[in-house]
């Protein structure tokens, strides 16, 4: 089992004996037993550079610094419970972990996105600990992500299974398709072992998995379902709730509530002793989870996160993961920031929304999530009413003259640290105060 450089992931046209032409029309085959020597099979993780999948298998290097020294990331190109051309992805603690399917000139899927699915067989052999997620990256600036995690956990130690998704799980209404340089990845974090074959496109294919509507997705409450999330997620939102109650039972009434993703819960870590000297005097609350996206604040305020609560303002500022995470269009981020201030409106009808621009995030101005982020703000800067929702932007505060973002104010160009949140609660006071004394 050799050079799987060209050996896997080629691209052909293929008929099937039962099908003849018809069927070479019909089927793009990316892996299986009819290959040409195209594509290739690269694996990458979180640490260490990326490989080419050239012979049974391999496996990611990893630094002499490593910050997870238990982790790793490899994979394994054979046979598998009698499937012979098997692509088996192993990770262990690992942030991120992946292998797709690159290298030749981006393939032209037009014709297999209305009615058509990306068929694969896929086999589970352990996912207990893990999480994951189908790719496609669709052009320059086109990444779709589908979730599988908890289908995934639950296909685990049953053997060789066949999935077949619409392609409309992946399009979107202004996709081309034309030319589409990624067209199936898999990508996981945790731990485990999940191994594919025979992938390909079938026009007028049957689907048998569902996938979400992206167009709903981010109106639709839902837990956070990524693997990493499982075990914290819910219990830091039943975390809240206690102290919340506590809040209450002490006699204490929060005039200002902050709801959003990780950067809003870092002000209980690197902006702790900002919080201390700006917020703690109004009791102030913390809503900030981790890798949120607008329905997983949708659903967090659904199941109790500020009831008995009335402050006087609410800071909210959410949406950098639909876009670093599924790159959603800037218009269903939009909408799920709306449903948002809607609810708030219903649950505090006395309380003033100050909707914060989602914060810059990559170095360079120019750069796609950067830009993402701003057509968002663009559209949100709309929601306020000047009576019951306020929009702020402060983003330039943390930006270099030239608009490039700095590590000295965001480590990994999007969580603030100290400096950061000295940055955003400097540049937020007038506006605070203003409608804290209104």
């Amino acid at each position: 089992m050799k050079n799987f450089t060209h050996l896997f992931a080629a691209l052909a046209l293929a008929a099937v004996a039962s099908g003849g032409a018809l069927a070479a029309e019909r089927e793009l085959i990316l892996h299986g037993a009819t290959t040409l020597p195209s594509w290739h099979v690269t694996v990458a993780g979180f640490e260490g550079p990326e490989q080419i999948l050239q012979g049974d298998t391999v496996t990611i290097p990893k630094p002499a610094d490593s910050r997870v020294p238990s982790g790793s990331v490899g994979a394994r190109a054979g046979e598998l419970a009698g499937v012979p051309q098997a692509l088996t992805l192993r990770w262990k603690d690992a942030w991120f972990a992946s292998m797709r399917f690159d290298g030749a000139a981006p393939l032209d899927l037009r014709q297999y996105v209305a009615g058509g699915t990306v068929e694969f067989d896929i086999n589970v052999l352990e996912l207990d600990k893990g999480g994951i997620y189908f790719i496609m990256r669709c052009g320059e600036e086109c990444y779709r992500k589908l979730p599988f995690v908890a289908a995934g956990r639950g296909m685990q130690g049953k053997g060789w299974q066949h999935l077949s998704f619409s392609l409309a799980c992946f399009a979107r209404a202004r996709d081309a398709f034309s030319k589409v340089p990624g067209p199936f990845a898999l990508e996981a974090n945790g731990s485990g072992q999940v191994a594919v074959a025979n992938v390909r496109f079938v026009q007028g294919g049957k689907p048998n998995t569902a996938c979400p509507d992206y167009r709903a997705q981010t109106v639709t409450p839902e837990p956070l379902s990524h693997a990493w999330a499982l075990s914290t997620w819910l219990p830091r939102h039943q975390l809240k709730l206690e102290e919340n109650r506590k809040l209450k039972a002490a006699g204490k009434k929060p005039q200002v509530v902050f709801i959003g993703d990780s950067i809003t819960e870092g002000w209980e870590k690197s902006g702790q002793q900002v919080w201390q000297r700006y917020y703690a005097k109004y009791d102030a609350v913390a809503l900030g989870f981790g890798g949120d996206h607008t329905e997983n604040v949708l659903w967090r305020l659904q199941h109790g996160e500020v009831d008995g609560l009335a402050p006087k303002v609410a800071v909210l500022m959410i949406g950098t993961n639909n876009a670093g995470d599924r790159n959603d269009d800037p218009e269903t981020t939009a909408a799920g920031i709306k449903a948002i201030i809607d609810d708030l409106g219903k649950r505090l009808p006395n309380t003033k929304v100050l909707l914060l621009a989602v914060f810059p995030r990559e170095e360079l101005p120019t750069a796609f999530l950067r830009r993402l982020n701003e057509k968002v703000n663009a559209r949100i800067a709309g929601f306020a009413d000047g009576r019951h929702v306020f929009f702020a932007n402060i983003n330039a505060a943390f930006l270099n003259t030239d608009g490039t973002l700095s590590r000295d104010v965001m480590p990994d160009l999007l969580h603030p640290q100290e400096k950061g949140y000295e940055i955003w609660a400097r540049s937020m006071e007038p506006i605070l105060q203003k409608l804290l004394t209104e």
